[in-house]
């Protein structure tokens, strides 16, 4: 069982940056590989990026690339989106999510491969 707390949204104006953090409960945070997806007001689920258990491996949203980075420190069983250059049309709740890796440098980009979620984060950029 892995419990998911985000931290770190809130409101940012256009062109802003916003770090969020996802921190994991359990020993076992480095066999899981990490994600984030958001989802804004009437519209679906939406990834926006994933590392590997390892770190080595990242993968993002056509939308957020160059934009967002996102990292992970497994001794402090972490994971974090750096958020800059903010764009009205990135509102939404952001959730963290993990999910259990055999191997070391998989990403995935599918909620199907995530069976932890947490509650979500607030990010708002006004237009």
């Amino acid at each position: 069982q892995v419990q998911l707390v985000e931290s770190g949204g809130g409101l940012v104006q256009a062109g802003g940056s916003l770090r969020l953090s996802c921190a994991a409960s359990g020993r076992t945070f480095s066999s899981y590989g990490m994600a984030w997806f958001r989802q804004a007001p009437g519209k679906e689920r939406e990834f926006v990026a994933a590392i590997s258990r390892g770190g080595s491996n990242t993968y993002y949203a056509d939308s957020v690339k160059g934009r967002f980075t996102i990292s992970r420190d497994n001794a402090k069983t972490t994971v974090y989106l750096q958020m800059n250059s903010l764009k009205p049309e990135d509102t939404a709740v952001y959730h963290c999510a993990a999910g259990y890796r055999y191997r070391n440098d998989y990403v995935g980009g599918a909620a199907r491969e995530y069976a932890y979620w947490g509650q979500g984060t607030q990010v708002t950029v006004p237009s």
